[in-house]
């Protein structure tokens, strides 16, 4: 994992936290709402706080979020919304961060320039027995507030001061006065310099988790299923349950939702230049499972390889191949069923508020495509690099630092199409074709 450190690919864009006071305020946080403190003279922290190095020293990589649920975060600066999040247990964590820094990024700029905000991802479930209980995240609200309980206080002083304005005799009120007067010493006037938080309040309609081997749960869509990484688990409240090896009714499931489109077809798009870079990706693995030296390979260098290995590539990649040259205008319409290695490779998700719900799931269904597991499932993707040959480490990090990291939402709109909206509806396209009708490559069966 050194080498990807060493580029930038894991733990970078990490804010430091490298100053007496800095330290300071993270520890009264830190025992705010662990009881733990940090020896530590400088670190880094991801958006929420969790720092990889207080983590190793703690023993404990899950200090800021117990049993995998209700995340805590502790807020040092309003740099931490670029950040990322790091062992993350739900898909919606990190947007959900992000959006609570957004809508708050003044107030938070004037609270964090004198003390840490510490706070919580609180939902109604307090531990991951079964798995049955996701089914109880149906919404996450942010609750914050400064180490000294600015915030609460701030509340209370207002509440205090609408009394003293609207109550009959309140002028001869001295308890309420005196009230007023000690939360303002530690307030400020909150009249003319509000230090409250918006509130944060989100639908978990649909979304991944680590938990019980890794599940997905699409609950706000025509038609509702959970889709597992292993075997599916039992005792969940929902009729179509499945693991991502039934290819067959994960590829029905994601047809009758309207969540994926051919890449061929997606607009705006250089479908070719995709294609061939997935062919890469695949010959790549090949290569170095054959023990070819990959060291400084090009492209060039790349076809002559899979001209020389010929039959030995796998299928996914002669599909892929057999699409490119129709899209070139060299070959016939070629009809790959989702039972064909290729079809995944094929797909990404439309333009819908699950975009990278399901843009992560199709990195997923398609690992050798090494640039779409970085960018949409890098917890997967840090886990199987562990397993590849120094001479794949080597040829993916430095394709990853040359071509991704100069370029990052470049990158990713020419893959992935422009954002979607936080509370962007679900849209199922307008068949424009008969393919819309029946399927990508045409009709998909159930298993």
């Amino acid at each position: 994992m050194k080498r990807l450190i060493e580029k930038g690919l894991m733990f970078g864009n990490l804010v430091p936290v490298d100053s007496h006071a800095l330290v300071e305020r993270y520890n009264r946080a830190l025992k705010h709402l662990t009881g733990k403190t940090t020896a530590m003279a400088d670190f880094h922290v991801d958006i929420s706080g969790y720092s990889p190095e207080i983590g190793h020293e703690l023993g404990d990589h899950l200090y800021l979020n117990a049993n995998g649920c209700n995340r805590q975060f502790i807020l040092m600066t309003n740099e931490q919304k670029t950040a990322p999040l790091l062992n993350a247990s739900f898909s919606f964590s990190r947007g959900i961060l992000r959006r609570f820094i957004e809508a708050n990024e003044a107030k938070l700029f004037a609270l964090t320039t004198r003390d840490a905000v510490a706070g919580e991802l609180a939902n109604s479930v307090f531990d991951m027995s079964t798995p049955a209980r996701l089914f109880d995240i149906r919404r996450v609200v942010v609750e914050a507030d400064t180490t000294g309980g600015d915030v609460a206080n701030a509340r209370e002083l207002t509440a205090r001061i609408e009394r003293f304005r609207t109550e009959e005799d309140a002028w001869w009120d001295d308890v309420l006065i005196a009230e007023m007067i000690g939360l303002a010493k530690q307030t400020g006037d909150v009249t003319r310099n509000p230090v409250d938080l918006d509130s944060i309040t989100v639908e978990t309609g649909s979304f991944w988790t680590a938990h019980f081997g890794g599940l997905y749960l699409f609950r706000d869509v025509d038609h509702p299923a959970l889709i597992s990484v292993s075997a599916p688990p039992e005792g969940v409240p929902i009729e179509h349950a499945f693991p991502l090896s039934a290819r067959n009714k994960v590829a029905k499931f994601l047809e009758l939702n309207g969540l994926t489109e051919p890449i061929v077809k997606a607009r705006n798009v250089d479908a070719a230049a995709i294609l061939r870079q997935k062919m890469d990706f695949i010959l790549v693995d090949v290569a170095a499972t054959l023990g070819q030296d990959l060291t400084g390979a090009t492209r060039r260098d790349l076809r002559m390889l899979a001209r020389a290995l010929g039959s030995a590539l796998p299928d996914a990649f002669h599909g892929l191949a057999d699409l490119l040259r129709w899209v070139e205008g060299g070959g016939d319409w070629p009809r790959i069923t989702s039972q064909h290695p290729a079809y995944f490779y094929t797909l990404r998700s439309g333009a819908h508020r699950h975009r990278d719900l399901v843009n992560q799931m199709l990195a997923e269904l398609t690992p050798l495509d090494v640039r779409q597991l970085f960018i949409c499932h890098k917890e997967l993707f840090y886990q199987l690099y562990q397993g590849w040959s120094e001479t794949k480490k080597g040829f993916v990090a430095d394709f990853l630092a040359n071509e991704y990291q100069v370029d990052k939402a470049g990158t990713r709109a020419a893959l992935f199409g422009a954002e979607p909206g936080m509370d962007l509806p679900k849209s199922v396209p307008e068949p424009e074709a008969m393919m819309d009708l029946v399927g990508p490559w045409g009709a998909v069966r159930g298993r």
